[in-house]
């Protein structure tokens, strides 16, 4: 059970990604196609954590690849926590839901674009289906 994690080097922006990828095949960026941005849809995210802050990184014999040391939990317990995640999931329950997953994830800030509460969707799919 040990997590290795890599070294991939510095960032690299999507827009020089994209960039090179028109250039390569044999046009001009921003002249003949066009970058678009579109912002974030929901669950995406502008950079992607490797691991948390309170889980260590020990040095390898390999200098781009270090061991992560996990947090450890009780498997009883999130055993018993995930069911009650899913009794929630069944029962539509968004708002407990949502709690839920932020006990067993302190991290979990939701994705862009998620509603406060499942009142405020439920009010967004009302007025939705009123103007339809």
């Amino acid at each position: 059970g040990k997590i290795y994690v890599l070294d991939m080097g510095d960032p690299v922006k999507i827009s020089d990604l994209a960039r090179q990828v028109i250039r390569l095949a044999g046009f001009e960026p921003d002249r003949e196609i066009k970058i678009e941005y579109t912002g974030l849809r929901p669950g995406e995210k502008l950079y992607e954590e490797l691991f948390h802050e309170t889980e260590s990184m020990v040095s390898t014999n390999h200098t781009s690849l270090k061991l992560a040391a996990p947090r450890i939990t009780d498997l009883e317990l999130l055993s018993q926590s995930l069911n009650h995640l899913t009794k929630l999931i069944d029962e539509r329950n968004r708002d407990e839901v949502i709690q839920q997953l932020r006990r067993l994830v302190p991290e979990y800030n939701g994705h862009q674009g998620e509603p406060e509460s499942g009142q405020e969707a439920d009010q967004k799919q009302e007025v939705n289906s009123a103007s339809s």
